[in-house]
């Protein structure tokens, strides 16, 4: 019998080239790594269409879905996508501290998305603002959405923000002072182009390294999913799956702290990679359930306090159980 074919469909990551290129492959697999640099494309075609045996997928997506009742996907503890957030924080001059949110209309590409939870959570806990005075505006970023895209926004369950006018868009809008702030995973076209705009925190790297090394969180923003029919019929698969992540994960860290030559188009790639060691104790991106328990619950209480699933949710018991992870 031959190895076992699979699709899987994720980001173009320096930690997961070995797996695209063939150098790493999974044990009693005969993978198709196809790259997909949108992951809002890679989560609907998954969800909509089951259109991949494996995929990166929104934390935030599955989590509720679990929480539903909805188990056609089983996550396993690999998370291609992590980004601290307080950067992505982008405000009209007005606004001096996170307080001062209070009481504004703030933009957001999807109320739900993985990184809005996160930003919620960190200014509700970290900085005391009281979330219940925010108005909420949904839309695109630097583009309005399409009809479809605005009809599928209001045909969804659950709290929805007010969406905004056909043809506006978040960018254009906090240019224009109609709204005051924007949060989510990008940055809009109109900050750094327009005066008056900046990040609420202009020393963002700063204050996300001192709140890394007070709270042990760097915000999971994807993990990974098999559709759970295969995982059912192959339970092997996920540890096969984690461990030629976490090989090629090592082998991009290898590459990159490789003194010969900068591998990337970074002068200071050195100075970074020492100061990142220092920081992570030399595995920034740690995968498995074990390392990220801190991190999965924390963002599991954010959901039910944001009010996105009912009950609390232990995350533990919504990934597969790795034995690669505790070695």
């Amino acid at each position: 019998m031959g190895d076992l074919t699979l699709t899987l469909a994720c980001g173009p990551y320096d930690r997961t080239e070995a797996l695209r290129s063939g150098a790493v492959k999974p044990e009693g697999i005969d993978l198709t790594y196809i790259a997909i640099q949108s992951p809002p494309e890679i989560f609907s075609r998954m969800i909509d269409f089951r259109s991949f045996d494996a995929s990166e997928m929104s934390l935030s997506g599955y989590l509720q879905m679990r929480a539903s009742g909805q188990d056609d996907f089983t996550a396993i503890p690999v998370f291609p996508s992590r980004v601290f957030r307080h950067g992505f924080i982008f405000v009209r001059d007005a606004i001096k501290e996170p307080k001062d949110l209070e009481g504004t209309i703030v933009g957001v590409p999807e109320y739900w998305q993985t990184a809005a939870v996160w930003i919620r959570g960190i200014l509700q806990h970290e900085y005391d603002v009281d979330l219940s005075t925010v108005e909420w505006r949904e839309g695109g970023v630097d583009v309005p959405l399409s009809p479809e895209e605005n009809q599928a926004r209001k045909n969804m369950s659950g709290f929805r923000p007010q969406m905004l006018a056909a043809g506006e868009c978040l960018s254009e809008q906090l240019a224009k002072g109609k709204i005051d702030a924007v949060i989510g995973a990008r940055r809009p076209a109109s900050v750094g182009k327009t005066l008056g705009l900046r990040r609420l925190f202009p020393n963002y790297r700063e204050v996300e390294k001192e709140y890394f090394q007070r709270t042990e969180i760097f915000p999971i923003m994807h993990t990974l999913v098999v559709r759970t029919e295969i995982y059912e019929r192959h339970p092997w698969v996920a540890e096969s799956l984690y461990k030629a992540f976490s090989e090629a994960k090592k082998a991009c860290l290898s590459q990159m702290h490789f003194t010969g030559t900068i591998r990337y188009t970074l002068p200071w790639l050195f100075a970074d990679l020492e100061e990142i060691d220092d920081t992570f104790g030399g595995d920034p991106w740690p995968y498995g359930y074990p390392a990220n328990a801190k991190v999965l619950v924390t963002f599991a209480s954010y959901l039910h306090e944001q009010g996105f699933v009912q009950e609390q949710i232990d995350p533990s018991i919504h990934f597969a159980p790795i034995l690669a992870s505790t070695q």
